[in-house]
């Protein structure tokens, strides 16, 4: 049987790399780990640490190809970040300026959650677990 031990990474093509490396590092507080530029790629890598546990792992690349649609195409839907408290990050994400969706309750948890996009568009969802 194969053993999966946990999520490594999460890898994110951006279209402007300094606008998303502001998002992920400043406004959401995601330790910069690395940053290496591959000149033969014409390509930026920034691997950011979410919360010591996860990676994610920031690319550019010269004219990436749009996403299909949101969030019902094809591939990975959302990324989902817990949080302790929903409305505390809401509010905190709309002084930075960010879009925020209106807080909602999972009908099958009871739990409050809520969406941003990234500056790509990416849906990213808040989800309180206490």
């Amino acid at each position: 049987m194969l053993q999966i031990n946990h999520i490594h990474h999460i890898a994110i093509i951006c279209s402007d790399y300094q606008k998303s490396k502001h998002f992920y590092s400043e406004i959401l507080s995601f330790k910069i780990i690395r940053e290496v530029y591959r000149a033969e790629r014409q390509s930026y890598k920034l691997d950011l640490s979410v919360n010591g546990i996860y990676q994610i792992e920031l690319f550019s690349f010269p004219n990436p190809v749009a996403r299909a649609s949101r969030p019902e195409a094809c591939g990975l839907r959302h990324l989902a970040f817990e949080v302790n408290n929903v409305q505390k990050t809401r509010s905190y994400l709309l002084r930075q300026s960010v879009g925020c969706e209106d807080i909602r309750i999972d009908e099958f948890t009871e739990k409050a959650f809520f969406f941003i996009e990234d500056p790509d568009g990416l849906p990213i969802e808040f989800y309180e677990t206490n």
